[in-house]
């Protein structure tokens, strides 16, 4: 058992107690504004202001992670010719998937969906966020430690991101080309963060539609149970 000694402790000074009442109200708020999150694949070139993506990042860096070493690295990128670079490298690898790489099942998955290889919203939006798992890193900038559970607090930050950027009123769309090396070139990082996941964000096109297929939710009787 480590010596409390060594430990430093900061008291819990910005915890706000809440009634049980008032928690119950701001639960079901919560889940009716998550109810209105949609994945969107029409975007509008609409701009979104960079405070406000930074802002939606800063939240997302707040997420727990394995001994606290925050191994998620954001690139942020509104530059139109990065963006025309990473759409052309993401729709070759997407021709490949399309093209038997992914398989028959997982191919007829996407069917409903109505996905191909085209990804215009590479473009059009205003932003994309490439995030990267760091493989190494530690609790302060510069350090060279191993990370842990570095895929689980990765995806924890992410619904972080998903989650903020929804509430700051934009459409999100999460995009996993495979493989994503690309964005490592593109981007300029390092061989010890690998591509986890592509999100793009800005406001929804006017015309914008949500396929009948992603509409179906399962009901909390069967995502849950209680012990």
């Amino acid at each position: 058992m480590a010596d409390p000694t060594f430990t430093a402790l900061a008291d819990l000074g910005d915890h706000i107690a809440r009634s049980d009442e008032d928690m119950q109200t701001r639960a079901a708020a919560f889940f009716e504004e998550m109810k209105r999150r949609h994945t969107v694949r029409d975007f509008s070139d609409k701009p979104v202001p960079q405070a406000v993506m930074e802002a939606c990042i800063a939240a997302a860096g707040r997420a727990p992670s394995g001994a606290n070493h925050q191994p998620w690295f954001f690139g942020l990128v509104g530059d139109p010719a990065v963006k025309r670079e990473i759409r052309l490298a993401a729709e070759e690898e997407e021709r490949a998937f399309y093209a038997g790489r992914a398989g028959e099942e997982w191919l007829d998955a996407l069917e409903p969906i109505g996905t191909d290889a085209q990804k215009p919203f590479l473009e059009t939006a205003p932003w994309l966020i490439a995030v990267f798992a760091q493989r190494r890193g530690g609790v302060e900038a510069g350090m060279d430690r191993k990370n842990y559970y570095i895929n689980e607090s990765v995806g924890i930050a992410c619904g972080f991101l998903i989650a903020a950027l929804h509430h700051a009123g934009l459409a999100v769309l999460t995009h996993t080309p495979n493989p994503m090396s690309f964005l490592n070139m593109k981007l300029g990082r390092p061989a010890t963060e690998k591509p986890y996941l592509l999100i793009v964000a800005g406001h929804p096109a006017p015309d914008a539609k949500v396929p009948d297929h992603a509409l179906i939710k399962k009901p909390l009787s069967d995502i849950m149970k209680v012990y």
